[in-house]
């Protein structure tokens, strides 16, 4: 696992082995921060970052000039790896909680300009995101969703879907808020 862009680019990522996580692949990650890279400006945007486990994307999206990068894990140990390995690379606009996802997102009041979803495959709650994102207005205008998940799953059926990605068995959704300023 490695940083692919920006100030921390090359640097290699080593958690321990035992955190209870399935990282993006570098493949996959690669693939969607060029997709990114030509739709968005990464300087100075605010990201929210569901089912953080390492940080892995929410370390990117700080490399490449994120102006704040909020990160939630269910895991006591990935929120403590993404804490250290911030602290560590000097990326103070990561800010990382230990919370289960779907009662942050009940919570949360701010808005972003990119949230970016990487859900345990095996959960059977992966559909309601996009919902649930919509229904708290917590996109701004014109920002992304994305959401990964296994190839062989839809959620295209949201209306504010735009394409689904697919890398083998990982897929990246894209849904986009429409809403006017």
């Amino acid at each position: 696992m490695r940083i692919i862009g920006g100030s921390l680019k090359g640097l290699r990522l080593n958690p321990p082995k035992n955190l209870p996580v399935r990282p993006t692949t570098d493949l996959a990650k690669e693939a969607l921060f060029n997709i990114l890279q030509n739709q968005i400006e990464f300087e100075d945007i605010k990201v929210l970052d569901l089912f953080s486990g390492t940080g892995n994307i929410s370390m990117e999206f700080a490399s490449r000039g994120a102006a704040q990068v909020i990160s939630v894990d269910r895991s006591i140990h990935c929120v403590n790896y993404l804490k250290d390995a911030s602290r560590q690379h000097k990326l103070d606009q990561i800010k990382a909680y230990k919370e289960d996802v779907f009662k942050y997102l009940q919570m949360e009041t701010d808005q972003y300009d990119l949230i970016f979803a990487d859900p345990p495959y095996d959960l059977n709650k992966i559909p309601e995101i996009p919902g649930i994102v919509f229904e708290r207005n917590i996109l701004l205008p014109g920002a992304l969703l994305i959401v990964e998940h296994q190839s062989l799953q839809n959620l295209s059926k949201h209306p504010a879907f735009v394409e689904q990605r697919k890398y083998g068995h990982s897929s990246f959704s894209f849904f986009r808020n429409t809403s006017l300023i």
